[in-house]
C-alpha cells in the first residue's frame, strides 16, 4: 500500500506492507484522511507517536470502507462506511482501526467531510464539553478559530446554546467563521469582549495572561494548541481571584478506554448534528495522496478555513 511518511522534515509517499487487523480491530480501505496540527509537529520531530507505532507515519483521522474484520470485531461488517481516530499512520491506503473508536459515516456525507471530521470534532467536544462543561447560556472564546478544531468548537458551542466569540488572525477568514455562528474578530479585540465562561486556547502561551483576565468568575481555560509557543508567564493572582481552572489536553496518547468513551459521546451527541446538516466540516482544499507534500505545504501556509484533506487518488 501507499503511505505518507515524514523524514528529516520532508513529506513523501512510499510503499509499505499492508496492515492486518488484530483482535477487536477492523481493516479500513481509506477514502479520505485529514491533516492536523499534530501531523506538522510530528513531521518536525516534536510529537512522536505512542510506543509501537512507526515514528515516520503520518495521519490521525480516517474515513473509508471496512475491508475485513479481525477476531472478536463485531460492530461493523465488510462494506460498511466508517470514520475514526487512529494514533498514527492514517494517511495510507489501508489502516487498522479499533472498532471501539470507529463511528458509522452518516448517509450522504461526502468522503472529504467524513475524513476531516473525527479528530477535530472529538478534540473540540472533549475540550469544551467533557472537560470544561460548557453549557447553554455561557460564553466561549475560541482563540485561533479558523482551523479545523476552531470551526468545530464554534459549531458545537452554538448548538449547545452558548454565545461564541472567535479570534481569527486572517481578516479574510472572519466572514467564514462568522457564518458558523460566532462573532469573529481580530486577536487584538477578542479578549476585550469578555467575560468568558470558557476559553479554548488553540494559539498558545502568549495568550494565557489575557485569557485569565478575560474569564468570568469560575471560568475555565483549556489549552490544546501551542503553535505560538508553549512557555509563558501567568499571574496566579488572576487564577485565584476568578476561582478559575486552567487545564491542558491531548487525545493521541490516551488509552483505548478513554478514546472509546470520547468516540461514544461524539457518536451520540455530535454525529447526528452532522447527519442532519446542523454541523459542517469546512474544507479548504483536497489533495491526492500522491500530492501529500503539497497538501502539507498548504496546511503549513495558514490562512485557511477548516480542513485540508487527502482524498482524490485513493483507490
Amino acid at each position: 500500500m501507499l503511505a505518507v511518511v515524514a523524514a528529516d522534515g520532508a513529506v513523501s509517499v512510499e510503499e509499505r506492507p499492508d496492515p492486518q487487523p488484530g483482535t477487536g480491530e477492523i481493516l479500513v480501505r481509506v477514502r479520505a484522511a485529514g491533516l492536523n496540527g499534530a501531523d506538522l509537529l510530528q513531521r518536525a520531530g516534536r510529537y512522536p507517536p505512542p510506543d509501537g507505532l512507526p515514528a515516520d507515519r503520518l495521519g490521525l483521522e480516517v474515513a473509508g470502507v471496512v475491508e475485513s474484520c479481525g477476531p472478536q470485531a463485531t460492530r461493523f461488517a465488510p462494506g460498511d462506511a466508517v470514520m475514526g481516530l487512529v494514533s498514527g499512520g492514517g494517511q495510507s491506503e489501508l489502516v487498522v482501526l479499533h472498532e471501539r473508536v470507529a463511528m458509522a459515516v452518516p448517509d450522504r456525507i461526502p468522503w472529504p467531510v467524513a475524513g476531516g471530521f473525527p479528530e477535530v470534532f472529538t478534540t473540540a467536544h472533549d475540550a469544551i464539553v467533557t472537560q470544561c462543561g460548557l453549557r447553554s447560556g455561557e460564553r466561549l472564546l475560541v482563540n485561533g478559530a479558523a482551523g479545523g478544531v476552531g470551526t468545530a468548537a464554534v459549531q458545537i458551542a452554538v448548538q449547545l446554546g452558548a454565545t461564541v466569540v472567535a479570534s481569527v488572525r486572517a481578516s479574510e477568514r472572519r466572514g467564514g467563521v462568522a457564518a458558523l455562528g460566532a462573532e469573529a474578530v481580530g486577536p487584538d479585540e477578542a479578549h476585550g469582549l469578555g467575560p468568558f465562561d470558557v476559553v479554548l486556547e488553540l494559539v498558545g502561551a502568549p495568550n494565557l495572561a489575557a485569557d485569565l483576565k478575560a474569564l468570568a468568575t469560575g471560568g475555565r481555560v483549556v489549552v490544546i494548541g501551542t503553535g505560538a509557543g508553549s512557555r509563558g508567564e501567568i499571574d496566579l493572582g488572576q487564577l485565584m481571584i476568578r476561582r478559575a481552572t486552567l487545564r491542558g489536553s491531548t487525545l493521541r496518547a490516551r488509552p483505548l478506554e478513554e478514546k472509546a468513551a470520547a468516540a461514544r459521546l461524539v457518536e451520540r451527541h455530535v454525529v447526528p448534528l452532522l447527519a442532519d446538516g446542523r454541523l459542517q466540516v469546512p474544507i479548504e482544499a483536497t489533495y491526492s495522496i500522491a500530492d501529500a507534500a503539497q497538501a502539507y505545504d498548504r496546511f503549513e501556509g495558514g490562512a485557511k478555513l477548516g480542513k485540508i484533506v487527502l482524498t482524490a487518488g485513493y483507490p
